[in-house]
């Protein structure tokens, strides 16, 4: 998740950089790996959201997975459940009826 949190930012500082600088040239120098590559800035952007779209879901997928192996561990250690630990936030839905129940 951290390296993954790191790209995300890394991904994000790139999208900035080329939002400031579309104006001037119309090619971006993009690292990939040990090569340098001139892409178009379009193309280049369009990359950079499609995989920080990637690094989003990813991140969303291994912290909820985090949550079942934090309890195990817990199992496995002998200690209590975390309470609390595997809350989820309310829907649109259901905040909507309890502001109507609370109001009431």
């Amino acid at each position: 998740i951290f390296d993954l949190n790191q790209k995300r930012n890394q991904n994000r500082e790139a999208l900035r950089a080329l939002s400031k600088d579309m104006d001037s040239a119309d090619k971006a120098t993009v690292c990939f790996g040990t090569m340098f590559i001139q892409l178009p800035k379009t193309k280049t952007r369009e990359m950079l959201q499609r995989d920080q779209e990637l690094l989003e879901e990813e991140i969303a997928k291994l912290q909820e997975e985090l949550k079942g192996k934090v309890s195990h561990l817990m199992e496995a250690q002998g200690k209590p459940e975390l309470k609390g630990y595997n809350l989820k936030p309310l829907t649109a839905e259901e905040m909507w009826f309890m502001k109507k129940v609370v109001d009431n």
